[in-house]
């Protein structure tokens, strides 16, 4: 099984090595004046290979985090040693939480006393190589990621590293004293190592065995780093905080040629992970010659909010700062950091590239602040976003605003001020509500906007809570208005219920809207692109005649084929369809698993595509995009050829598509997903049952009923919510979303959502 799931491995990625092709093996940056010591980009060091997707130092990682670079990358090996002298790639001393050794041998348990600490585990001292190699497999040790690889692969030794041909090899030896005092002599084992196999940098949290290797390595050709742990940490030689030692950096440079500090010693954050002041650790050690790498990066470990869910912008702060740039960033995600040093540095002031996808903001800027208000606006303007979008609500007294939806409970404060006016109106969401047409816009205004995460405000995925309430309520004629003060390329507006409005509520969506955009003349100009979205084929309609508007039908349930007979009644509708993401590549066990025919489909008969909605959150995204924005943005953009995106985080979209990595036949390239391509490397043993395929679109899911007329509806009986009124198209689908991968369940639900 290994060696099969080797050999499929080494075909994805010979492939995606032929996508790289012109880019040479050791292509380097677009030009730049760099702030590290050297003055050359920064090193990308892979902690255990790609350790983000695959166990930590397996094949599958080291080889990954090989193929998969811009830059030149560092594959990092946390040295352990066995009883007989043997060493191998593990993240711990405790072999418990990254291999089976615990379900292999359930009662070897052991504790040690570890640089005065009673540790507990499973330890390699214990167990010859021999037994490790033919027992013992490795695990995913971070719970939030794919377990799908579990059990699968052997514990790689240091030749197994290096024999993949790294253009750097680093060798992290944590516990020195440990295998001392067991009569194991890590700097013997290495001396032995650097005469047959190139090792670049060796570094350690000990001082004393720093001092012990100055004298046993070409300081030229290997480098010796001092890891520093966080500051109340004893360091075991000289029984000093690590924080302390930390403010001698002369003293470091005696017997090291840089340091590896945790990222928070160079940008703090605080208590509320929100960044501080940066710290002048950097610039102190270059002025004595000491490089400086910073560690603990990782794409799913949110580490601020100022970060906004997207990696990039994190190894941005680091590298791409006027004052300073780290020697090298430690990653879990090594593709992010060497794509963020080849794509995105020191072009924040670039020009979007022609002819690519349109970004389209969803409710603004509403990862950042709170949906549809002006803050939310004003940030995706600034963001570069080519389509602001405004979903129209309607109040009870016949004001048109922009909010996300009807129901008010979601996006503001509305909970505890009205919670008595709440209904269930079916016609409108399952779920009881406060409804936008049942408050007045004077009611309305007492509210304040509240940001919203997709994935539930106690998941742990807040969205920028400084910014909680804050931003002002935009009704539609201010929407319009801003839109043509800041030249927006183009406008979205959404309308949705206009059927129940009109029946049961006596409100005229359409009117309202059509009338906003003539008094703005919206309707006469071809200067900004006006794009009239709806889930209602007989709402486009009563846009039809107006060249100035392009229609488009949004289309709520996952699909998985388009024939041509539905195209061609779209085609009377609309001139595109927004899609969601699982409708143009299908997910199962949270991998996307193939791409549908949808987009070509949509395509062949002269019908744009948009797909809905993209979100930076690494629970957003399946497995195969690395838990980075940029490789879905590639993916829909650079290899599926969407005509836009839909995002929460037009700043995210807007870099991506100023950088000089969007076009995939370019000098370098971000390589998209290729969907199947790493289901078809996990045993079939480790997946459920697939999820049955989504239904193709009917004709039927698409034509709808006519608007009925407005009613003329006295207050009275306006507030009650009534008969069923003529409802939107609609596919009852259920979805079975059950997994065996019990880790990754959360993950997947959450891939798929909207």
């Amino acid at each position: 099984m290994i060696r099969c799931l080797l050999f499929i491995s080494l075909l994805i990625h010979a492939s995606l090595a032929k996508k790289q092709a012109p880019q040479a093996a050791g292509a380097q940056a677009p030009v730049k004046k760099w702030q590290t010591l050297s003055g050359q980009p920064p090193l990308v060091i892979a902690r255990g290979g790609f350790s983000g997707l695959f166990p930590e130092s397996s094949s599958f990682a080291n080889d990954m985090a090989n193929q998969l670079k811009s830059t030149d990358v560092a594959l990092f090996c946390n040295l352990q040693l066995t009883k007989d002298g043997i060493g191998i790639c593990l993240s711990d001393i405790r072999l418990d939480n990254s291999t089976t050794i615990g379900m292999i041998f359930p009662k070897d348990s052991k504790t040690y006393n570890i640089n005065g600490q009673q540790v507990k585990g499973w330890f390699a001292v214990d167990y010859t190589s021999d037994v490790i190699f033919n027992n013992v497999s490795l695990v995913q040790s971070v719970l939030s990621r794919t377990n799908a690889f579990d059990g699968q692969l052997p514990v790689s030794t240091l030749e197994d590293v290096t024999g993949v041909r790294p253009s750097s090899f680093w060798v992290n030896v944590q516990y020195d004293a440990f295998y001392t005092e067991h009569k194991l002599s890590v700097s013997g084992y290495l001396e032995k190592a650097m005469r047959f196999m190139g090792i670049n940098f060796i570094s350690s949290p000990e001082i004393g065995f720093l001092k012990n290797m100055n004298g046993k390595v070409n300081r030229a050709r290997t480098k010796l780093i001092f890891q520093v742990l966080d500051p109340d940490v004893v360091e075991p030689t000289t029984k000093q905080t690590y924080g302390a030692i930390l403010k001698d950096l002369a003293a470091i440079k005696t017997y090291a040629s840089g340091i590896l500090v945790p990222k928070g010693y160079i940008w703090p954050v605080n208590t509320n992970k929100y960044l501080g002041n940066p710290t002048t650790l950097v610039a102190d050690a270059h002025k004595l010659g000491l490089e400086v790498y910073a560690s603990g990066f990782a794409n799913d470990m949110p580490a601020s909010y100022n970060y906004s869910y997207d990696p990039t912008t994190e190894y941005l702060q680091f590298i791409d700062s006027p004052q300073f740039s780290v020697d090298g960033l430690l990653t879990d995600f090594s593709p992010t950091a060497s794509a963020t040093i080849a794509c995105f540095a020191a072009n924040e002031t670039a020009k979007p590239k022609k002819g690519k996808a349109l970004i389209i903001t969803h409710n603004g800027a509403s990862g950042m602040y709170p949906g549809c208000t002006d803050l939310a606006y004003e940030q995706a303007v600034n963001d570069g976003a080519d389509i602001i979008d405004c979903s129209v609500q309607m109040s009870k007294d016949g004001v048109a605003f922009c909010l996300d939806s009807a129901d008010l409970t979601g996006d503001t404060t509305a909970m505890p001020t009205f919670m008595s006016r709440s209904s269930s109106i079916p016609e409108v969401q399952k779920e009881k509500g406060i409804f936008s047409f049942d408050l007045t816009w004077s009611e309305i205004q007492t509210l304040k906007p509240q940001i919203v995460s997709p994935f539930g405000q106690n998941a742990g995925y807040q969205r920028n809570p400084e910014a909680q309430n804050k931003g002002k309520f935009m009704t539609l004629t201010d929407f319009l208005e801003f839109a043509k003060a800041k030249a927006v390329s183009g406008i979205l507006i959404n309308i949705e219920n206009a059927a129940y409005l009109a029946s049961k509520k006596g409100l005229d969506m359409v009117d309202s809207v059509t009338k906003a955009l003539g008094n703005a003349t919206f309707d006469k100009q071809q200067t900004q692109q006006v794009l009239i979205q709806s889930d209602d084929t007989s709402v486009l309609s009563k846009f039809q005649g107006v060249p100035a508007y392009k229609r488009l039908l949004r289309i709520k349930e996952e699909i998985g084929d388009a024939p041509k007979l539905t195209v061609d009644e779209i085609k009377k509708y609309a001139d595109g369809v927004v899609v969601a993401r699982p409708s143009l590549i299908s997910t199962d066990n949270g991998f996307a698993k193939a791409q549908t025919n949808v987009l070509q489909e949509m395509h062949a008969g002269n019908i744009s595509v948009y797909v809905f909605v993209l979100r930076n959150e690494f629970v957003a995204l399946p497995f195969d995009f690395y838990a980075d924005p940029m490789v879905e943005l590639a993916t829909y953009v650079a290899a599926l050829e969407v005509d836009g995106v839909i995002t929460d985080f037009p700043g995210t979209a807007s870099r991506y598509m100023r950088s000089p990595c969007v076009d995939l036949n370019g000098e370098i390239a971000i390589i998209p997903a290729e969907p199947g391509a790493l289901l078809k490397q996990v045993p079939p043993m480790a997946l459920s049952p697939a999820n049955p395929p989504n239904p193709p679109l009917e004709v039927a899911d698409v034509v709808d009923p006519p608007l009925p007329p407005v009613a003329n509806v006295s207050s009275s009986t306006a507030d009650s919510p009534g008969a069923p009124a003529p409802s939107s198209s609609g596919m009852a689908i259920t979805a079975n979303f059950g997994l065996g991968l019990a880790a990754i369940t959360a993950l997947s639900l959450l891939s798929r959502g909207y």
